[in-house]
């Protein structure tokens, strides 16, 4: 397939290469809407990479629609005319920007169509808004695919190296996406190759985004098998030597992770027994102040049931975790329900709970309260020890940009909190009795690889990653699966185990290496009994958590310049 033919003095291609010529000259020179659709079309596919349906190879499809596209912005597919400019942009720039913007719509869609369902809670008070988060965000985020083509295309070479410029381009786009605005990293494009749990084992060395760097270079390269001649040369000259190195560095990705999986440690640490409790609770009108006794009754029955043979309610159990924002009521401020709290736990239990906490305005008297999304460690006799306040929160579903101009057009955030929560200060380990040091994560802080860092102030290396969550809002759809699979990749990138407790799913105990090691399935109400998993050694990552993306990006970026430099 490789094989040049010499035909008539030029050189031609097999048959069956030929056509995949065609194929990438009809999305080179398309033009409005078919250009339009071929970019929405093959992001949208990207989307069944991600979880639940983690088919890898579909990743295969939008990056190489990506090379053909920005190859239709740019000699010889396509030739800007003298003097036509649209917001001062060359042309071949506008077609970039237009063909990322809408590659990326496709992608965001399809990978967040889900995020519909949390509209749909309270329908009455928020259907209205639901075209705005079902296509206004994902509207919003292609944007930084734009600007990822656009980066791509200023680099843009007529060979094989031209792959490099996507990466450099779409890598940097990604990692804006991760950070402008508080950020929101959601199915970076490294979820590709953190869909397979060996390959996965590389974000120890490189973290979410350089996984993102690899997986634009990687999955773009079939994009060669498009090219017949451009400028002087043959670029498929370059289709061997480009394939052979991309193989070697996919099979060297994989047989690390496995070797690194192979060599898994399975030590415990002694002593600690978790007991995790799921109690898909339907985030809808059952979870009212007014419903608080009989939601805090089903807790406790259910925390009390014991699957295994011999053992009685909590005899053993170390720490009882509870997922996020257990309650519909201030916990610390309830002495009836942190006395029937206190009464369950044992002497040598304790319970890790979400839960609404009520902090003083400051100076006092002088504001409304402040209320924030916490987790909190109750000791027996209902004595609370601890408390981690989120630090990220989410923007519309836990506070309003802009809040006051919201106020007064009598919106407000998802949960019904006077002024929404406010942030913590700063992240920070959590104290548990019977257990080494807890990095908390809660909810969506677990998306982002540098909230699970260990805070420069704090000498002592967690024991575990602990992350409540409340995914509710979102049913059965995909994105408890993709929630899940994000926060699995922070025991990778940390070398530490991870608890994850969930309303409604997916609750789970997680090796260092993401595996997992126990779980309640989404939309089932139980719990798990498990030991906690011995932390590994920190990996490269901990330490040097951007030093390899950077090497990466950087690699990436001069081999575009010299790249377009030399050809």
């Amino acid at each position: 397939m490789w094989q040049l033919v010499k035909y008539h003095g030029s050189f031609e291609l097999p048959f069956e290469t030929s056509r995949i010529i065609r194929i990438a000259n009809a999305v080179r020179l398309s033009a409005g809407w078919r250009r339009r659709l071929f970019a929405f079309a093959t992001g949208a596919i990207g989307a069944l990479a991600l979880a639940p349906c983690n088919f890898m190879p579909a990743f295969f499809i939008p990056m190489t629609m990506a090379v053909w596209l920005i190859d239709g912005c740019a000699e010889p597919y396509w030739w800007p005319s003298a003097g036509n400019r649209i917001l001062w942009l060359p042309e071949g720039a506008w077609r970039a920007l237009s063909a990322g913007w809408w590659w990326g719509f496709g992608y965001f869609l399809a990978g967040l169509w889900w995020l519909g369902a949390a509209f749909l809670v309270e329908a009455d008070e928020y259907a209205w808004a639901m075209p705005l988060g079902v296509a206004g965000l994902p509207a919003v985020l292609a944007f930084f695919p734009a600007i990822g083509f656009l980066t791509a295309w200023l680099l843009w070479s007529p060979n094989a190296g031209r792959l490099f410029a996507l990466a450099a381009g779409l890598g940097f786009a990604e990692w804006l996406r991760g950070h402008v605005l508080t950020g929101f990293p959601w199915n970076s494009f490294g979820m590709a190759l953190a869909a397979n749990l060996a390959t996965a084992q590389a974000a120890s060395l490189i973290g979410l985004y350089g996984l993102t760097l690899l997986s634009i270079l990687l999955f773009s390269v079939p994009a060669l098998f498009g090219d017949k001649r451009m400028g002087d040369r043959p670029t498929s000259l370059w289709l061997p030597p480009a394939v052979l190195a991309a193989g070697l560095t996919f099979c060297s990705l994989y047989f690390y992770g496995a070797w690194r999986l192979a060599a898994a440690q399975s030590a415990t640490v002694p002593g600690v027994r978790l007991r995790l409790m799921q109690p898909n609770l339907p985030q809808d009108a059952k979870f009212r102040p007014e419903n608080k006794a009989s939601i805090l009754a089903h807790y406790l029955s259910l925390s009390a049931a014991s699957k295994e043979a011999g053992r009685r309610g909590l005899e053993n159990i170390t720490a009882l975790i509870w997922p996020e924002s257990a309650f519909p009521f201030i916990l610390s401020h309830d002495r009836r329900a942190l006395a029937e709290i206190g009464a369950l736990l044992p002497s040598e239990t304790v319970l890790v709970t979400g839960a609404a906490r009520q902090g003083m305005s400051v100076p006092p008297a002088s504001g409304p309260p402040h209320y924030f999304n916490a987790i909190q460690v109750v000791a027996g006799g209902g004595v609370i020890l601890d408390s981690y306040d989120k630090v990220h929160l989410v923007p519309f579903g836990e506070y309003l940009p802009f809040q006051s101009i919201f106020d007064a057009l009598g919106l407000h955030q998802f949960v019904h909190v006077p002024g929404g929560f406010e942030p913590g200060s700063h992240h920070r380990l959590l104290m548990v009795p019977g257990l080494p040091p807890v990095s908390p994560l809660i909810c969506y802080e677990a998306i982002f690889p540098d909230e699970a860092l260990v805070p420069v102030a704090e000498r002592e290396r967690p024991g575990l990653i602990l992350n409540v969550t409340n995914d509710g809002w979102f049913g059965t759809t995909s994105g408890p699966y993709q929630h899940f699979a994000q926060a699995k990749l922070r025991a990778i990138e940390e070398g530490l185990p991870l608890i994850r407790v969930a309303n409604t799913g997916i609750s789970a105990i997680i090796s260092p290496y993401g595996q997992v090691l126990g779980e309640i399935p989404l939309g089932m109400e139980g719990v798990l009994d498990g030991d906690l998993p011995r932390r590994i050694s920190a990996p490269f990552f901990s330490y040097f958590p951007y030093a390899g993306v950077c090497f990466l990006w950087i690699l990436s970026f001069f081999a575009a310049i010299i790249n377009k430099t030399v050809s």
